[in-house]
């Protein structure tokens, strides 16, 4: 690569752009521990069942659906204004959360899992409103060519963030965390919550649409729905969002239940997934923008299947829950999340046209999330439904937890059936993709790290 090559596809390099780096680490300090794992144990302290857990999973996508009348009021505000608004009032939120575990003494477990639904709702609701004005802030600011090198780099704060919120909280919670542990991680979410508020200060502010200010009519959403590269785009994302939807949460509940692993070692394998993430940076590097989008999410999906399966086997008794592999399937979920997040987002940045940016972007995220605020609910009550069930096909025990995972992996196969139909003109083959990482660099380097005995 040349040099005027590498400065095209380093925008973090930009003056005050490095910020929204910073802004993303201490964003995912925060929203781990309040978004993740920690909540879904702590509700789960307070025993709640499958569907609560779904609802908890689910809220944060769900209420994603505000940003569809935010995405009209974005260009009179201005992108970061809105952003800095929606994210102060969330930080205040999860303030008021880590004072939700010191009620134990006078509030039973069912009041205070209502009041910290309450204020996940709050939460989560101030979120999706200004969430609406991220995507078109950060699209004006980087060129085409630079966005994979950006999002690629995005992920790999995220995933080093993620890990490190993760070991705190199992290094904090451990076996029989007590109420003010539990109020110690939420207060620490908030903390660094705030931090990430003096980031998101400091990303420079891009100008909104020209057309949408000036515009007082009525915004054509099916029109913008029936875009044809976007429409096939929203649909790879609602098969995506019902597999995906509900996997991290009941993940961690099959952990818990059926497996029996404790709280520090649940948090501890979930760590091991946001390893993999960062492994998507040594695997994709520029390769992201050089290959295009299409023929990462086709190879991202088909090895989403295979764990999908391994999960169902693991569930269904075939395999053993062996933590060794319990880690690797957690560290290749951490990757796939990944790898399919930045390809996706990269595509949404390429088929999403100039005019009626926010609006587009405000669709994009809503269907997507929706179906991932929905997922986890459906996938709950077909939990809680199936009960103590668990017949033998095959030698498979078709338990609840067996007949999630299998679902699920179904799923995952119709996303890579409308993943062949998206449209990339300038897409690269999926073979030409899969030689370069088996023949290149990373390989190579993680070959000389394995170990020779």
């Amino acid at each position: 690569m040349d040099q005027s090559d590498s400065t095209i596809q380093r925008p973090g390099d930009a003056p005050g752009l490095r910020n929204a780096f910073g802004f993303a680490t201490f964003n995912a300090l925060s929203y781990q521990i309040v978004l993740g794992s920690p909540m879904i144990l702590y509700a789960k302290s307070l025993e709640a069942g499958a569907t609560v857990l779904g609802i908890v999973a689910g809220m944060m996508p769900l209420l994603v659906i505000f940003q569809i009348p935010a995405a009209n009021h974005v260009p009179r505000v201005g992108y970061r204004r809105f952003m800095v608004s929606g994210w102060s009032l969330r930080v205040l939120f999860i303030f008021l959360m880590a004072g939700v575990p010191l009620t134990a003494g006078f509030l039973k477990p069912m009041g205070r899992l209502s009041l910290m639904l309450s204020l996940l709702f709050g939460f989560n609701l101030s979120r999706g409103i200004s969430s609406a004005a991220w995507l078109p802030w950060i699209t004006t600011l980087l060129p085409p060519e630079g966005r994979g090198w950006y999002l690629a780099r995005e992920s790999a704060y995220n995933s080093g963030a993620s890990i490190l919120s993760l070991l705190l909280a199992a290094a904090v919670l451990r076996y029989q965390p007590t109420p003010w542990q539990y109020a110690a991680i939420f207060a620490f979410s908030g903390v660094t919550g705030a931090i990430s508020l003096r980031f998101l200060r400091r990303i420079p502010d891009a100008p909104c649409e020209a057309e949408t200010r000036r515009s007082g009519e009525p915004v054509p959403w099916r029109t913008l729905a029936a875009h044809p590269p976007f429409r096939k785009l929203l649909r790879l994302n609602v098969a995506w969002a019902l597999a995906y939807g509900g996997l991290t949460a009941f993940t961690v509940a099959y952990l818990k239940v059926a497996a029996g692993l404790s709280t520090g070692w649940i948090l501890v394998s979930t760590a091991v997934s946001y390893v993999g993430g960062l492994s998507a940076l040594i695997m994709l590097g520029e390769r992201l923008d050089r290959h295009g989008s299409k023929p990462v999410l086709t190879l991202c999906l088909s090895g989403w299947l295979v764990v999908g399966l391994a999960w169902c086997l693991l569930a269904g008794g075939v395999m053993l829950p062996r933590f060794g592999v319990i880690l690797a399937l957690q560290w290749l979920m951490g990757l796939g999340y990944a790898v399919f997040t930045m390809a996706n987002t990269r595509l949404a940045m390429g088929v999403v046209p100039p005019m009626g940016r926010s609006h587009f972007f405000a669709l994009f995220s809503v269907v997507s999330n929706l179906t991932l605020g929905i997922a986890p609910v459906i996938w709950g009550l077909l939990i809680d439904g199936w009960g103590a069930r668990a017949p033998v096909i095959q030698g498979v025990e078709i338990n609840r937890y067996a007949l999630f995972f299998m679902l699920a992996t179904l799923a995952f196969a119709g996303g890579l059936a409308l993943c062949r139909r998206l449209d990339e003109p300038q897409a690269g083959r999926v073979r030409r993709l899969l030689r370069e990482l088996l023949g290149g660099r990373p390989l190579r380097s993680w070959i000389r790290l394995w170990p020779r005995n």
